[in-house]
């Protein structure tokens, strides 16, 4: 299994491409994009951001891997979907920021690629509702005490599985009956 690259070498391979996108914004329209059914494709960032004046990033940078790990993780039968948030030690809010701003960015890499009616179950469009509240949440809400890291943890696990339940709507559920036929 391929890993997600350092947070901090998305941030700087970020800047480098002039993309003015976090690395949590980064991934979180990357899995939007491709949870929603949308191409794997090296100039990924110019879809994802609506921006087709983008740069495709280097083979083997931070970017294109990203990419590559992301596609893997999607795909994994054993449910190794990780989010790309901020670095483990961050203070608590900043974390928690980085965790909203993957929940919008997913939302605007999901549209983009899903268009305005996807084929969700039910489960999946209640999934998609949820991850629409999270996205307008903000971290004012949490302090820095226990309980606030549990249900960060819980709601960083949540949005795992509301995106490995969107993708399996939109890309393995068709995959599957397209094998039937």
């Amino acid at each position: 299994m391929t890993d997600l690259p350092d947070v901090n070498d998305v941030a700087q391979a970020s800047q480098m491409l002039g993309l003015g996108a976090s690395p949590a914004e980064l991934h979180g329209g990357l899995c939007g994009w491709l949870a929603a059914g949308g191409d794997s494709v090296a100039a990924w960032p110019a879809r994802v951001l609506a921006d087709d004046g983008l740069p495709a990033p280097a083979p083997d940078s931070a970017l294109d891997r990203l990419r590559l790990a992301s596609v893997e993780q999607l795909e994994d039968r054993d449910f190794a979907f990780e989010l790309l948030l901020a670095e483990a030690g961050a203070p608590l809010q900043q974390r928690t920021d980085a965790l909203f701003e993957w929940c919008r960015a997913f939302l605007g890499g999901f549209g983009l690629a899903a268009g305005s009616r996807p084929a969700l179950s039910e489960e999946g469009d209640e999934a998609l509702q949820d991850l629409a509240k999270l996205a307008q949440a903000s971290s004012d809400e949490f302090d820095s005490g226990d309980e606030d890291e549990d249900a960060l943890a819980e709601i960083e696990e949540f949005v795992r599985v509301a995106v490995l339940l969107l993708h399996g709507d939109c890309v393995m559920g068709p995959r599957h009956r397209q094998r039937l036929n």
